[in-house]
């Protein structure tokens, strides 16, 4: 697992956009090769969201050929609805860019068999090959999407009742009044975004540094659901500095000093996206600088 740490939420957000606009190049998308993103909503992926759009408009980054899952919904809001992850995905992202409707997955929360609705997600996303990379962000109790502590870490798609603290935390989009908040959401599981080939988890924030400590430097706990990225073969959380509060010292020089042989020892051109080094230039040419 890889920790990138960046210096506050706008450099984050920078990074992970500039992260999936190569990801998405290097892949090369075609129509009968897609490139599949799962997405998250909330605050977190905001700042991303936007420096996509500055890519798109910039000439640098095509949706075309892009095939999008979102992680979850809420139940029994109207599509239309200004909170409506629907709406949030195309007032912050979709509706600038030029991706094709129909490669738009978000689940409907005001399906008639709820059940049956995240039973043909998970079937949808079989359907296109899986989830390339999975974008992520968590709850300050280390929840990712709507997997609540508590969460089975093998779970799939499925209806779920939210936590207390969740309605409290997303008050602030219905006018701070936690009776406005809908209860219930349809959410992809824990092993439905740990099958993706890639995952990237968005923390920002001191109010997260409690969680992201339980996802680093402790053990996998299913009362931290973003802890299953330990168990992933390509999991990368990136953060920012105050994020880090929590973590020991130790734990964040060792983090930058991996970035930093990447940089100054091996060369960044040497290193593949995933963080894996590509060739290595070794002896005698290698300097390295304090």
């Amino acid at each position: 697992m890889r920790l990138v740490i960046r210096k506050d939420f706008e450099a984050v957000s920078y990074h992970v956009a500039k992260y999936v606009k190569e990801r998405i190049k290097e892949f090369a998308p075609t129509a009968t090769k897609p490139f599949v993103l799962g997405l998250p909503t909330g605050s977190s992926p905001v700042g991303v969201y936007r420096n996509l759009v500055k890519f798109h408009q910039a000439g640098e980054l095509s949706f075309q050929h892009i095939i999008t899952f979102n992680m979850d919904e809420y139940v029994g809001l109207p599509r239309d609805h200004p909170e409506s992850y629907h709406s949030f995905m195309w007032s912050n992202l979709f509706k600038h860019v030029d991706i094709v409707p129909e490669n738009v997955h978000i689940l409907d929360g005001n399906a008639t068999d709820l059940d049956l609705e995240c039973q043909r997600y998970e079937e949808k996303i079989a359907a296109v090959g899986g989830i390339e990379l999975f974008l992520g962000g968590i709850g300050p109790d280390g929840h990712i999407a709507f997997n609540e502590p508590g969460s089975s870490l093998n779970s799939r798609t499925r209806v779920k009742t939210l936590a207390y603290d969740t309605i409290v935390a997303n008050a602030r989009f219905f006018d701070n009044d936690i009776t406005k908040v809908p209860n219930l959401a349809l959410t992809v599981g824990v092993a439905t975004v740990m099958d993706a080939r890639e995952v990237c988890i968005i923390i920002t924030g001191a109010h997260k540094a409690l969680a992201l400590a339980k996802c680093i430097e402790e053990g996998v706990n299913h009362m931290w659901t973003v802890s299953a990225i330990q168990l992933h073969p390509r999991g990368m959380v990136v953060c920012d500095e105050d994020a880090t509060l929590e973590l020991h010292v130790k734990t964040v020089n060792y983090f930058k000093s991996i970035e930093k042989v990447h940089e100054q020892l091996i060369g960044s051109d040497n290193v593949g996206l995933q963080g894996g080094v590509r060739s290595w230039r070794g002896g005698a040419e290698s300097t390295y600088h304090q």
